[in-house]
């Protein structure tokens, strides 16, 4: 049999590790300008990461305008036990959707369906009108970019070099950063609260440093499709709320697994409720996190109500024994 090149094997290597954009590619892939789509209407300071992302790969059928993900009976599983069932929904360009379920319920294997590091068992996921699983590595790191759970980079790397990973789908194979790649490095770092971070190494950062590192990192590849999976582990409140925050004001489509149904709801355009191995439709948070949801999905009793001074609308939740 043919010996891969190195390239190629490298791109195994990154892809095997959820959030890691591809590290390299083969010279020659098909190259087409394309835009974000046209969605909410939120803006951020563009982080200037260089030339446009580029597309390629099966294009889908029939896709909706203005739609930035389809998940098309997704069904994912874990050997042969089924996790999700047939999730069928659409996003947005420019929408912050927020998944939520009982832990065990599949919000992460979901995501992982769909950054594409695995495949569903059954049903298509289309992103930006292609399909997402006919994409090649470095196709889909330009595609989708994820900050996993729990992921911890390398000890002996420096943040600023973990930032600039995520540039690696857009560099010659072993090219290393220019000045404009730095540049970028340091304007997501300051984004995310850790300006001057760049040398700091990572065994020296706390939970909540590294996190934040990781988003940096998100940034700068610069996907028009941004998953989270639940982001605020290791932040101080403080944090969480300024990273939920941010997350509205960037120049993108955003869904991020949550487990602080307050957060979804307060931060959330939309909302996928996961339980029992079904998604519920996708729908405003005071309809997805209605009370008699809240109640048969997590056994709790939820109520809004005004804020005594902005008179904003908050989800209140108390365990249900308090209402009985």
């Amino acid at each position: 049999m043919k010996r891969r090149n190195e390239s190629e094997a490298l791109e195994d290597v990154a892809w095997a590790a959820p959030g890691t954009p591809s590290s390299s590619a083969a010279h020659g892939d098909a190259e087409e300008n394309r835009g974000r789509s046209g969605g909410a209407s939120r803006h951020h300071d563009h982080i200037d990461v260089g030339p446009d992302r580029s597309g390629g790969g099966s294009v889908a059928t029939a896709p909706e305008v203005g739609v930035a993900l389809e998940a098309r009976g997704v069904t994912c599983a874990a050997g042969r036990r089924v996790i999700v069932a047939d999730a069928t929904f659409s996003i947005r360009a420019g929408e912050t959707i927020g998944i939520v379920g009982p832990n065990g319920g599949g919000k992460t294997t979901l995501l992982h369906v769909l950054a594409g590091l695995d495949r569903p068992k059954r049903g298509q996921v289309v992103v930006d009108g292609r399909l997402l699983h006919g994409l090649s590595p470095r196709q889909r790191a330009r595609a989708v970019a994820l900050v996993a759970q729990d992921e911890r980079p390398p000890a002996d790397l420096r943040a600023g070099e973990v930032v600039l990973l995520g540039r690696t789908p857009y560099l010659p194979p072993w090219g290393a950063g220019s000045a404009q790649e730095q540049h970028a490095v340091e304007a997501a770092l300051a984004t995310v609260d850790l300006a001057g971070f760049a040398q700091r190494p990572v065994h020296r950062l706390s939970g909540g440093e590294r996190q934040r590192v990781l988003l940096a990192r998100a940034l700068v590849q610069d996907t028009p499709l941004l998953l989270l999976d639940e982001p605020t582990n290791h932040l101080d409140i403080t944090h969480q709320l300024d990273l939920l925050a941010l997350a509205r004001t960037l120049d993108r489509t955003i869904v991020m697994a949550l487990h602080d149904l307050s957060l979804a709801d307060r931060y959330c355009d939309r909302i996928l409720v996961l339980h029992k191995g079904r998604a519920h439709p996708l729908e405003p948070p005071e309809t997805a996190l209605r009370p008699e949801v809240v109640d048969d999905v997590f056994g709790l009793h939820a109520i809004r109500i005004p804020h005594p001074d902005t008179g904003e609308s908050h989800l209140l939740i108390t365990p249900r024994e308090a209402h009985s």
